[in-house]
């Protein structure tokens, strides 16, 4: 019996074991970036100041947890390999090491992000009139940066054996615990004094703190498939190794990624506060294009590893080739309809701000006609980080966004005057081009090869 459910994901129908993993995934990541949206929801009724000031703090935010993210990619690609060989001792042991490595890169990220906050918005070219409210909003955010990452490597382990329930129910009841923290910490209520824009990252940090205790607290337990320990948590060489060959790359991507979005916002900000709201919103929006779509990646991720770990290089080739149409044309679908409510989706957040809804409006339908290769380029990468091969997805990240969408924004915004339109046009050419390039990167067949040559991974006993 045990057998069987160990062998779910490396036998049977490649579409139910592909589902199985990326919808609970899927619907896991809508409900953490519903932090974002709820966030955005009650700020924008502050005005487009409070929306203005917490968007440019988004990309800095994403930036910092990037560099840890690799680590938590790290923890899925080696725990999944050790689940489809067999190894028990090897997930309980990696997935102590992966705690551990999290935990303190997660210290001094923290403490560094928090100093940094007052020149980063300098640098990033933050206005007066909402230089102070994402200063603050930055700050508080750092606090609670341990709680955000070790969540996410509890998050990431659960995946990487293809438990990915459990994230679902913890995050949906953070996600409503937050939804009524907002208001109160936002405006105030009773004795709570009311905080403006750094009420929404307290919110935030009290609901990372109880969901990162949840998950600490399942890990050591050991009930759902893994088991960590405090003994298993030092500084093991080999382990650190192959976290480093796996995770280094993996967040280079992830940075690079933030770096595009942070000097986009460098671009975005030279046009007005009401452009950032726009851009801002947008961002929200492709958020819920891009949240999916790293959703069937990591899903494809788990289930490529677990298949190679298990010997089955051709059926981990048949789970890429199924996701790749699953995201190309699920995600062009999506493109269509959100290029239809445009209008609508922008004007719920900032109703009250007829030029922060047509160019947000603008924006959204510009960019959703690229969502097919957006997907496709995902769904790659995740099969590229399935079989270890991080690098790959680095550089053809490196390629959308900084050979092509932030040169080109630059470009058609300044050099050719095309304003913000010329901004909006830099992503779907950029999801257009490495789409295609990943695609293309995986029909040479070259991670296959490597796979059949290293099989440090693919032992499946000590």
């Amino acid at each position: 019996m045990t057998t069987k459910k160990k062998n779910k994901f490396t036998e049977g129908k490649i579409i139910s074991s592909l589902l199985s993993l990326a919808l609970p995934i899927i619907f896991a990541n809508i409900l953490q970036s519903a932090y974002q949206l709820i966030d955005t929801f009650w700020l924008g009724r502050l005005g487009a100041d409070a929306v203005a000031a917490v968007s440019l703090s988004f990309p800095l935010l994403f930036l910092v947890l990037s560099i840890g993210a690799g680590l938590t990619l790290a923890g899925t690609v080696m725990v999944a390999r050790y689940q489809g060989a067999d190894n028990q001792k090897m997930v309980d042991f990696s997935s102590s090491q992966s705690v551990f490595l999290i935990f303190l890169t997660s210290i001094v990220l923290a403490i560094v992000s928090y100093f940094a906050a007052e020149p980063l918005m300098t640098i990033i070219g933050a206005g007066p009139d909402i230089i102070e409210d994402s200063i603050t909003y930055f700050k508080v955010s750092s606090m609670g940066f341990v709680f955000l990452f070790l969540f996410f490597i509890f998050q990431s382990l659960m995946r990487g054996i293809g438990k990915v329930m459990l994230p679902v129910y913890i995050v949906l009841f953070t996600v409503i615990l937050n939804a009524g923290l907002d208001p109160l910490f936002i405006y105030g209520y009773g004795p709570v004094p009311g905080y403006g824009v750094a009420g929404a990252a307290v919110a935030s940090v009290i609901t990372q703190a109880m969901a990162a205790l949840i998950g600490l607290v399942i890990l050591f337990r050991g009930r759902h498939g893994i088991k960590v320990s405090l003994e298993s948590m030092y500084f093991n060489m080999e382990n650190l190794k192959k976290t480093f060959r796996i995770g280094f790359p993996a967040s280079v991507e992830q940075s690079t990624r933030a770096l595009g979005m942070t000097f986009m916002m460098v671009i975005v900000t030279s046009f007005g506060s009401d452009i950032v709201a726009a851009y801002g919103i947008g961002a929200r929006m492709l958020s819920f294009i891009v949240v999916p779509a790293l959703g069937l990646g990591i899903a494809t991720t788990s289930l490529v590893g677990q298949n190679l770990g298990a010997l089955k290089i051709k059926r981990a080739e048949n789970v890429a080739k199924l996701s790749a149409k699953v995201a190309f044309f699920g995600f062009t679908a999506l493109g269509v309809v959100m290029f239809l409510v445009a209008e609508s989706l922008t004007a719920f957040f900032i109703p009250d701000d007829p030029l922060v809804i047509k160019e947000g409006a603008l924006f959204i339908k510009i960019m959703s006609v690229s969502f097919g290769f957006l997907g496709l380029q995902q769904v790659m990468n995740g099969t590229f980080n399935g079989a270890g091969f991080t690098k790959a997805s680095m550089f053809i990240s490196i390629l959308g966004l900084w050979v092509v969408r932030f040169p080109l924004a630059y470009v058609l915004s300044n050099t050719l005057e095309m304003g913000p339109v010329g901004i909006w046009w830099s992503f779907p050419i950029s999801n257009l081009i490495a789409g295609t390039a990943a695609f293309i990167y995986f029909k040479t067949g070259y991670w296959k090869k490597r796979v059949i040559r290293d099989r440090s991974f693919l032992t499946a006993h000590e």
